[in-house]
């Protein structure tokens, strides 16, 4: 059997369950572990599936994000250990640009304090809990308004952002695989680009429950990113090959 019909009959096999185990795989082809590691190598470098321990897993395509209200009631312990986390990563009278989402909600609920910052943001939730709480200077993108999300988007917010030198971003994202971070919205993804071009540091503060689901638009590549601040869920080997790229990986244990 042909490498390209092997790799057709992992797919079809994952079509109808979440997770194939490698042994499985190797009794269905009649091929060896390190054969079929091959196949899933490649399927992986297309963005087709994704390892996990002893297994493989179909990478999810998002055709539509979740709204604010939903995303902020799941996986709300994890973000609070990631918020605290990132807060070590905001250096002294920095301009820090924090992205829309409710993980980064819980980022800002550490700067409340912080009086010698300037931070921007495109979220409406941050910036007035930032306004009634914090004590830094606000700067919001505006922009056109994502409903869904309760942020801006788009080319305004895009411009806005092209004036700023920034010190440290947090970017967030729903959808995260082996070849980085993307998008269903096109406008989110010009946001996300025009932040990584002009900030000085880009950090990823992401769950690993996102990771293996994929939007039509890749806004950033993993290799755009200085640090990753995620959970122990991320899978083993994806964290090896993220260090062969000298991305510091920091993990919250749950």
């Amino acid at each position: 059997m042909i490498p390209a019909e092997r790799q057709r009959i992992i797919l079809k096999m994952l079509e109808t369950r979440e997770i194939c185990t490698i042994g499985e795989l190797t009794e269905k082809l009649n091929v060896s572990h390190m054969t079929v590691r091959r196949d899933i190598a490649k399927l992986e470098a297309k963005g087709r599936v994704f390892s996990v321990a002893g297994g493989v897993q179909r990478t999810e395509t998002v055709r539509e994000e979740l709204t604010h209200r939903t995303k902020s009631t799941q996986n709300i312990e994890i973000k609070k250990l990631l918020g605290l986390a990132a807060k070590r990563y905001v250096p002294e009278r920095a301009t820090v640009y924090l992205d829309a989402g409710s993980t980064m909600m819980e980022v800002a609920k550490h700067l409340v304090d912080r009086d010698d910052i300037l931070l921007v943001t495109n979220d409406f939730f941050i910036t007035s809990y930032m306004a009634e709480h914090g004590r830094c200077e606000i700067y919001h993108t505006g922009g056109k308004v994502d409903r869904r999300n309760n942020s801006c988007v788009g080319q305004q917010a895009k411009s806005f952002l092209k004036q700023l030198n920034i010190d440290v971003s947090f970017i967030a994202s729903a959808c995260w695989d082996n070849r980085g971070i993307s998008s269903p919205s096109e406008d989110k993804v010009m946001v996300k680009q025009k932040v990584a071009e002009v900030s000085r540091e880009v950090i990823l503060v992401c769950d690993s429950s996102k990771f293996g689901k994929t939007g039509t638009f890749l806004a950033l590549s993993n290799e755009s990113f200085d640090r990753m601040i995620t959970d122990d869920g991320l899978p083993a080997a994806y964290s090896e090959q993220l260090a062969q790229h000298d991305i510091d990986v920091v993990r919250v244990k749950p």
